[in-house]
């Protein structure tokens, strides 16, 4: 079983994609810079703390920022997997090892002077399992860690999985894709980047089976080509314990489709 194959140079998990827009441009966007700017192409924006403007106005729209596009790297499948809970493998019905870890997503529609709620996008999710394994590439089976949702009325949709291992040469990391949808179910634009955590966090996971047994990751967060390309501005801010589990959220306001 090959667990990490080289990729093409055209598929690099170490290369940044999408363009990084200013803060003041991202402000001027919400009508708070004296104007309204154009977004880049890529260009994504969110709110910190999981608070999204909205009748409230400019007042709490200073918390915007940007957030980065990356790579999707060699890994994404398009599974068509719609499902919450992304731990069990479908083929085998085994379910992933690990410290559970649940994943709020909340995706807001960036308009001038607000940040809405933003329903019908499909969320994809997907990471290597404790052991820093892939399903379904490089000639694995199943789908363990791997699934996708729309988000609801609020732009929520959660995710409930697995704290990810590690394998060489790369931070611990999830993978993300956004896609709104039209009526019809189809996409009409597609925003992709990863998630990092915090080393101090990490650190007490992997010290944990069945983590422990793949010893300790050989790439952190600063060594990371994609974390040091903005990856400060993906870090997730957990809550919990190894023996309990951690919750995260991540606010990501889009502008496109």
């Amino acid at each position: 079983m090959n667990l990490h194959p080289a990729h093409p140079d055209d598929d690099n998990d170490d290369e940044t994609i999408g363009t990084l827009l200013s803060r003041r441009h991202a402000l001027r966007l919400l009508g708070l810079g004296g104007g309204v700017a154009a977004l880049a192409a890529g260009g994504v924006l969110a709110q910190r703390g999981g608070t999204s403007a909205g009748t409230g106005g400019a007042a709490s729209l200073p918390g915007c920022v940007v957030r980065p596009a990356m790579t999707e790297g060699p890994y994404f499948v398009d599974e068509g997997l719609r499902r919450g809970d992304i731990r069990k493998d479908t083929t085998t019905g085994k379910v992933s090892a690990g410290v559970p870890l649940v994943l709020e997503f909340v995706t807001s529609r960036v308009a001038v002077n607000a940040c809405q709620p933003r329903a019908n996008v499909l969320v994809d999710v997907w990471h290597c399992d404790a052991l820093g394994v892939y399903s379904d590439v490089a000639g694995n089976t199943g789908d363990f860690l791997r699934g996708a949702q729309v988000t609801d009325a609020r732009g929520k949709a959660t995710f409930t999985t697995v704290y990810p291992g590690w394998y060489p040469g790369r931070a611990v990391h999830i993978h993300f894709k956004l896609r709104p949808l039209n009526a019809a179910g189809q996409a009409t634009g597609e925003f992709t980047s990863q998630l990092f955590f915090p080393e101090a966090v990490t650190d007490r996971v992997h010290a944990r089976a069945p983590y422990s047994s793949k010893g300790r990751r050989n790439t952190l967060n600063a060594q990371d080509g994609l974390y040091r390309n903005g990856g400060n501005q993906l870090l997730l801010n957990l809550t919990g314990s190894p023996e309990r589990g951690y919750r995260a959220t991540f606010d990501v306001g889009l502008n496109i489709g």
